[in-house]
């Protein structure tokens, strides 16, 4: 958690310093059973709330908290997310008071709640998201050293069925055309969540029905595509199932 967040935390022209402190969870993931929980101690006692610890304008900080929001999901470890956390509110909790349902009234906390009622569905949808949390068999990197741009990826697998859905972050505020990423096989890759989805108030970059797998070797995989990462955003592609190869 406390790594996760001195990353999102970080200006993005700095990030690449940092791009250790994301990767470095799942060095041994594989030996612990992990909850990823931002929790009360983190929104109290002058910390400022989930927001309001991005970096940036307005516009920046809710991407940053809809893009880590969309890769905590995706990354294994039960989720755990503390009150106000689920809408973006902007002051820190107070136990005296109550949240700030208010700002619901504001287009880009309505968003973030879509958001998290989308990650939860999709979350209960798709078992390779859930199934093989602390099983080195239910997760595969595709990108994982690419600080330069703030771009990773990597594949979420379950075991018992062999379904997948990969998840692509560009923590950057910049959009990256044509970004070549490594794909498992042939077929079509259902875009199943993208952040910046005009939906949860974002700027609609990068939205598609689908990707399709071109036999042009990248990141070690035989298949891959040129896609578009939206700024600030996480994406989930649903892997084709080996019939349709």
């Amino acid at each position: 958690m406390h790594d996760t967040l001195k990353y999102f935390q970080t200006d993005p022209l700095f990030r690449g310093g940092n791009h250790n402190a994301l990767t470095f969870g799942l060095l041994y993931a594989w030996s612990e059973n992990f909850i990823l929980p931002f929790s009360h101690d983190e929104v109290v006692h002058m910390k400022a709330s989930l927001v309001n610890k991005m970096p940036g304008d307005q516009w920046q900080k809710f991407a940053n908290l809809r893009a880590l929001y969309g890769y905590m999901w995706a990354h294994p470890g039960k989720k755990l997310l503390f009150m106000g956390g689920e809408f973006g509110q902007w002051r820190e909790w107070n136990e005296t008071e109550s949240l700030d349902w208010h700002l619901l009234e504001t287009p880009v906390h309505q968003g973030v709640l879509t958001l998290i009622k989308d990650l939860n569905r999709l979350y209960a949808q798709h078992p390779a998201l859930s199934e093989a949390d602390s099983d080195a068999a239910g997760f595969s990197w595709i990108e994982v050293d690419n600080a330069a741009d703030n771009v990773t990826a990597f594949r979420r697998i379950a075991p018992s069925t062999g379904k997948e859905i990969i998840c692509v972050g560009n923590f950057s505020p910049v959009v990256r055309e044509n970004h070549r990423i490594g794909l498992p096989r042939k077929g079509s890759y259902k875009q199943i969540l993208n952040t910046d989805n005009e939906k949860y108030c974002g700027g609609g970059f990068g939205v598609v029905r689908s990707i399709k797998a071109e036999k042009i070797p990248s990141h070690g995989y035989d298949y891959s595509a040129a896609i578009t990462l939206p700024p600030l955003a996480t994406m989930w592609f649903e892997v084709p199932s080996r019939m349709q190869e």
